[in-house]
Order: C-alpha cells, then sequence, then structure tokens
C-alpha cells in the first residue's frame, strides 16, 4: 500500500486504478483455503470493478447513463467495503492493510455519492 494521505493521487481513473491493484495484491497476499477463497474472489470482483464502472462513466452516452454508472461504482465501492471486514475476520493478521483499503474505499464511495448528488442538482 503505497498512498498515503499526503500523496494521494487526485486523477478519480488513476485513483480507482490503483486501488484496483492494490486490491489484486492485498487478495494474493492471503493464502487459499477454504473461508478465504470466496472472499478473494468476491473482493477481486468489486474492488477492481469501482474502476472499469468509473471508466464506463466517462464514455457514457447521456447524462443518465453517466450517473447510472457512476452509482454503480459506488456499489462496488460500497461492496468492498464489506469484503475487507470479512477479509479481516478471517485474516486477523491482514486487518491494518484491510483497514487502509476500506479507508480508501469509504473514502471513493463518498466520491461517488458527491458527484451523484452534482448530477441530480443536490450540490450544497
Amino acid at each position: 500500500m503505497s498512498d498515503n494521505n499526503k500523496n494521494k493521487d487526485y486523477n478519480l481513473e488513476e485513483r480507482t486504478a490503483k486501488f484496483g491493484e492494490n486490491i489484486i495484491k492485498f487478495c494474493k497476499s492471503i493464502k487459499d483455503n477454504t473461508e478465504t477463497k470466496p472472499i478473494k474472489n468476491q473482493l477481486i470482483k468489486s474492488g477492481t470493478s469501482v474502476g472499469a464502472n468509473y471508466c464506463e462513466a466517462n464514455n457514457a452516452s447521456s447524462k443518465r447513463d453517466f450517473r447510472n454508472k457512476i452509482f454503480i461504482s459506488k456499489k462496488e465501492a460500497q461492496e468492498t467495503k464489506f469484503w475487507l471486514r470479512m477479509s479481516a475476520a478471517v485474516v486477523p493478521e491482514k486487518a491494518d492493510e484491510a483497514r487502509i483499503l476500506w479507508q480508501e474505499a469509504h473514502e471513493l464511495t463518498l466520491i461517488f455519492q458527491k458527484i451523484c448528488d452534482s448530477v441530480d442538482g443536490k450540490n450544497k
């Protein structure tokens, strides 16, 4: 986890890509067993989907399509938080790493919610 609060990349496409890469690295560092394998699979799916849907949003065919893809990115970030919590429960020695990734997923969730609010005209 090379990112820290002082050096965050504020290019959201790059940030979500790095997040997905960090999720993959995290999952690769956890040994497979009957408990971890399904959690790792779900974590990789949701964690990499955040950036994939953001890239799709940037090529949306309409404002509605853009908003829907951003909302999906938010949902995937939220799901990733859940799977990170489960991974920390199953592999307690990875809890600190999971917490760092959870914080990034949380920040991305808030960013995507703000974008949705802005598109919906709820900017405050």
